[in-house]
């Protein structure tokens, strides 16, 4: 494997979840756990081997510590964490139980990552040394202040000649279609890797894949973006269908130089399936950086997703060894002696 520094930059939040997939208004007690898109892709490339440096900002007391303290466990670079104001972002989760959909609800507008202003953050030497960069469409969302960092960031780390990646992760809770669109379209300029669901094209982009006639609209939609941003190289997307109350269907695509391929299909019961976007953007990073075909990075990145629907928590705890025998083994399923 090449010798590679990964850089993520966004918000490490507190999650809070009533017990027993209890209501909000029943709880009388919730479990703490520690998340947030790039901090979660960031455990799953060092529990896959890669060296990678996790950048937010979190308050210099306990609860900001035990953050830093659940990246450190599994190996994430935390050198980099500025450490400043009173507190950390938090978000409450209702878990999906039956026909009852996930329900979050944010805490995070006075956080020290909300807060943090644009002398925070030395680029120069963050990304030092470093060789890709990767950050989703929350961080931009969360302030004004932290829409032009990441812009600064982008553009720093094109000028150090880093691959930069994107989760557009559209978040209508944070901002509007219109404001999303503005901000992002500039700060894609900078991006090579993207992923990109409908959710995102449609609430970002306002694309219509009503509109793909023949084509499979995933597809369309990553056509679409490269014809908008023909510097993304690759255009990835992860897409999951409800196929009972209890089951689901998870199947991805990586599209490049004008082809789409498509990961075999996974059908699942889901235990947690927070994270399993990050944990998917983490598979193609992974791949990238070690020069796997489209159709192999597929394979390995949907796979990496699949699990992570089985690890309660935010973080994917799963391995290489543990991915690969998913995607690439008959044997995936079978009692491991």
């Amino acid at each position: 494997m090449h010798k590679e520094k990964i850089i993520t930059f966004g918000e490490l939040m507190m999650r809070l979840s009533p017990e027993n997939n209890e209501r909000f208004t029943q709880a009388h007690s919730y479990e703490a756990v520690y998340g947030g898109g790039e901090a979660n892709t960031a455990v799953s490339l060092s529990n896959f081997g890669v060296e990678v440096n996790f950048v937010t900002k979190l308050p210099n007391h306990p609860i900001g510590q035990s953050g830093v303290n659940s990246l450190r466990q599994y190996g994430v670079g935390i050198d980099n964490i500025v450490r400043g104001g009173d507190q950390i972002g938090i978000y409450f989760l209702e878990k999906k139980t039956s026909q009852r959909p996930t329900n979050v609800i944010y805490n995070r507008a006075g956080s020290a990552f909300a807060l943090a202003t644009d002398s925070d953050f030395d680029w120069d030497m963050i990304f030092d040394d470093a060789t890709w960069f990767h950050f989703s469409g929350i961080t931009p969302a969360i302030s004004d202040e932290m829409a032009a960092i990441t812009l600064k960031a982008c553009k720093k780390a094109k000028e150090k000649g880093l691959t930069i990646s994107c989760d557009l992760n559209y978040r209508s809770k944070l901002w509007s279609s219109k404001k999303a669109c503005r901000v992002m379209t500039e700060i894609c300029k900078y991006v090579d890797i993207c992923i990109a669901n409908e959710d995102d094209a449609i609430g970002i982009f306002s694309m219509d894949p009503s509109k793909a006639g023949d084509k499979e609209k995933n597809a369309y939609i990553a056509e679409e973006l490269t014809k908008m941003f023909p510097n993304f190289k690759i255009v990835a997307s992860v897409w999951r269908e409800e196929k009972t109350i209890t089951t689901f269907k998870l199947q991805s695509m990586v599209y490049k130089k004008g082809k789409a391929y498509y990961s075999k299909e996974y059908f699942m019961n889901i235990l947690d399936y927070i994270g399993a976007g990050d944990a998917y953007c983490a598979g193609i990073i992974y791949s990238i950086i070690n020069d796997y075909d489209p159709q192999k990075a597929v394979e390995f990145a949907n796979a990496a997703s699949c699990l992570k629907h089985t690890v309660s928590g935010d973080y994917n705890l799963v391995t290489v060894e543990e991915v690969n025998k998913l995607a690439f083994s008959k044997a995936g399923n079978e009692v491991s002696r």
